[in-house]
């Protein structure tokens, strides 16, 4: 083999990594939109508001439907309800300064 050979082999090579990129960042990008798991536009009326991990088999999830949140603790055997009905911060913070006329915005 000579040189010509090896620039053409690394340039393969960086050619198909680029591409692999490539197919990273637009399934990324397009991929839980399509499949429904990105963020709801503004008219979505379910969306996740936060997920955080407990350990590796449990996570607390809060839930957000139309104006009203859910905190929902999921794991392998059973999903718990844990509290429900919390109203979302934009109106909990509308209804917050409707009733306390000197509270900060």
């Amino acid at each position: 083999m000579d040189l010509g050979d090896y620039l053409r082999t690394v340039f393969a090579l960086l050619f198909v990594l680029g591409l692999i990129g490539l197919l990273y960042v637009l399934a990324r990008q397009y991929g839980a939109q399509r499949l429904g798991l990105g963020r709801s536009g503004p008219g979505g009326r379910l969306a996740v508001v936060e997920a955080r991990s407990l350990g590796a088999r449990h996570r607390l999830v809060l839930v957000r439907r139309d104006d009203v949140e859910h905190l929902l603790l999921i794991g392998p055997d059973r999903d718990v309800v844990v509290e429900a009905g919390i109203p979302a911060k934009a109106s909990f913070d509308a209804a917050l300064t409707a009733t306390d006329p000197g509270a900060a915005p």
